[in-house]
């Protein structure tokens, strides 16, 4: 499956612009973590997308990913790619054998944090956040709850990964593609 196959089958199930940017966000870093493990990042990036392309259909586990991978399959989505997303889910770390798995979970929750603390900014553009005020923010419970601080956590260790490295990492590759993330600010600000 291409990308534009990938974000076609993304909007055919995601109504919601920031399930679509959120889906956008993980492939970016994905995608720019490919390389790392000598992997295709065309595969790195379609898995990003698709992580959860069926959370709006199926918004309860085990629904999703369950539900979703027997879609994919249907649309001939490699088993490399949808094992790493039934994987993606905390209960399923045992099923996280693969560096494409890893990396998704490593990710996934990180993408939304660093999308939540864009917002915030006066400028609202990700250029303006760094790794310091990402760990303040981790810290602050009631910022960005729906964001699993444990998840980015653990996925980090999975990955073999410092969280620092890690988050500028992923922070880095958003940063490179600020404006299709809808993350370059305002001049406004």
């Amino acid at each position: 499956m291409t990308r534009q196959q990938a974000w076609d089958l993304l909007c055919e199930f995601t109504q919601s612009e920031g399930l679509r940017k959120h889906g956008l966000a993980v492939s970016i870093c994905l995608e720019a973590y490919a390389p790392k493990f000598q992997a295709d990042p065309e595969t790195w990036a379609v898995t990003g997308l698709l992580h959860d392309f069926d959370w709006e259909v199926h918004p309860q586990l085990p629904d999703h990913p369950d539900k979703g991978s027997l879609i994919l399959a249907e649309r001939g989505v490699s088993e490399e790619i949808r094992q790493a997303i039934l994987s993606h889910v905390p209960d399923r770390g045992d099923q996280r054998t693969t560096p494409l798995a890893k990396a998704l979970f490593a990710c996934d929750e990180l993408s939304g944090l660093l999308t939540a603390i864009s917002y915030v900014k006066p400028t609202r553009s990700i250029h303006d956040v760094d790794v310091p005020s990402v760990r303040k923010k981790m810290k602050d419970k009631a910022f960005a709850r729906a964001v699993n601080r444990e998840d980015i956590v653990n996925g980090t260790a999975g990955l073999g990964e410092d969280l620092d490295t890690h988050i500028a990492f992923c922070l880095a590759a958003m940063q490179a593609r600020a404006a299709e993330l809808g993350l370059a600010g305002s001049a406004s600000a």
